[in-house]
């Protein structure tokens, strides 16, 4: 029997409640050793995932393997796996040593043993001279420490953790991240690491699986999540970004922002929609106008520290964000160009929207949990599940949801140079997709407006 180098497999996991489907079908494998981090907005369901290999909630379908056993219907205190949690769950009324005993002392071991291994733990978290310390006195950053050194105490081969520096502030979190990757490669252990946060990701990870409502959308190394985004939610969730519409012309040319520009991506077709990517660090401001490839004046600047961060606004009416060493002045007209190996065209996930809808009578369909109105119809019978396609800019949105035919709440907002395209999502659980000029937040409470005209109704394909 070959040994697999896996030390997690997950296969077609899906977590649903009574009113959502927390992860749809996720399947993982994790390597032995590996330094892993789940990465994605709040609500995208990493925590979910993360408390199913815990033992803390059981999956509604699929399989998990630690270790190549099967662990359906194992409990937390039997799993090869130790949680390290946000708010740390230290116990108050112990002292720094006896919390991090604790789980050694209800394993019943060695009381040798365990002065042994709790001294190790300690020195391997910097923290030899504390075991006597009450842990209410302790600062968050030492508090945390106490937190992973119980978890790797137990000896696990898993160590999960839940945004473990969420609550510390930014040079203790710093800190403790360049901790955290030391202390992985020390214990050799896998770590599984939760987080929103998109640097810590990428300054800790070996591997990054980014998540979205409940799916993986990327998993790959640092490097390629941040230099090779599969698609736009990733280009815009790691990192700043500019993501503009644009047509593959062919193989090796693109047209975006009303220009052509020469890129290394090929297979994409001829005359195909699809999203481009260019990094601000990629855009380049050049001092001879005439060979630039493009112009716009400077409408901002800001010193972030290492570099200033310009928008610059086109002719056309784009807006292109820049971060350079350099500092130009709001006001300043200014030349760019962009390198082919810098322009990364990636696939769109849809050009329009598609709801299932029922008919109601020759001039109305029930889509999106009300009755639109829309051209007349020939065809189709009354009850009948049909497919009803609009596309982006054909729906208006009110800030007024008594005012709109149905309603839903923003979820996502991708800026794409010239505007916006929000997600929005209704209380039926559709999502709408919007491209709009108007400047909306996110988790606004908007109205739903389709023009009759705009409703493309055709039969289900089965």
């Amino acid at each position: 029997m070959v040994k697999s180098n896996y030390i997690i497999e997950l296969s077609n996991i899906t977590k649903s409640f009574p009113d959502k489907v927390v992860l749809d079908d996720v399947s993982l494998s994790v390597k032995k050793g590996e330094f892993l981090t789940i990465l994605g907005p709040s609500g995208c369901g990493k925590t979910t995932l993360l408390r199913l290999l815990a033992g803390f909630n059981s999956a509604s379908s699929g399989e998990i393997l630690i270790g190549g056993e099967v662990m359906t219907g194992v409990p937390p205190h039997l799993r090869p796996v130790n949680t390290v949690f946000q708010r740390y769950a230290l116990f108050p009324n112990y002292n720094v040593y006896d919390n991090i005993a604790f789980g050694l002392k209800l394993q019943k071991v060695d009381k040798k043993e365990i002065e042994q291994r709790v001294k190790r733990a300690l020195k391997m978290v910097g923290m030899t001279d504390y075991e006597h310390r009450d842990v209410q006195s302790l600062s968050g950053g030492q508090q945390q420490r106490v937190a992973i050194a119980r978890a790797i105490v137990n000896r696990p081969q898993v160590l999960l953790l839940d945004e473990p520096l969420a609550a510390l502030d930014l040079k203790m979190r710093k800190d403790m991240q360049m901790e955290l990757k030391e202390m992985h490669r020390s214990l050799g252990i896998t770590f599984v690491y939760v987080t929103h946060d998109q640097e810590e990701a990428l300054t800790m990870s070996d591997t990054i699986v980014v998540m979205n409502e409940g799916k993986i959308q990327q998993i790959g190394s640092p490097t390629d999540i941040y230099n090779e985004p599969c698609n736009a939610f990733v280009a815009d969730f790691i990192g700043e970004s500019n993501i503009l519409n644009a047509t593959m012309v062919r193989d090796r040319l693109v047209r975006f922002m009303d220009k052509e520009f020469e890129c290394i991506d090929e297979g994409f077709g001829e005359n195909t929609p699809v999203d481009v990517v260019v990094r601000p660090e990629d855009v380049y401001i050049i001092r001879n106008a005439e060979a630039a490839m493009f112009h716009g004046k400077v409408r901002s600047c800001t010193f972030k520290g290492v570099h200033y961060e310009m928008f610059v606004d086109t002719p056309d009416g784009y807006e292109i964000m820049i971060q350079d060493y350099n500092a130009f002045e709001p006001g300043t007209e200014v030349g760019m160009m962009i390198k082919p190996a810098d322009i990364h065209v990636m696939r769109k996930e849809r050009t329009e929207n598609h709801v299932e809808g029922v008919i109601i009578d020759s001039t109305h369909v029930a889509i999106l949990g009300e009755n639109f109105e829309c051209e007349p119809l020939e065809g189709f019978e009354v009850g009948e599940k049909v497919d009803v396609a609009f596309d982006f800019s054909d729906v208006e949105l009110t800030d007024d949801p008594d005012d709109g035919i149905s309603w839903g709440t923003i979820r996502f907002i991708l800026y794409k140079g010239d505007r916006y395209h929000l997600t929005v999502r209704t209380d039926e659980g559709d999502n709408v997709y919007v491209d709009t000029h108007d400047v909306w937040e996110d988790l606004d409470e908007v109205g739903i407006t389709i023009a009759p005209k705009s409703l493309r109704v055709t039969h289900l394909t089965k």
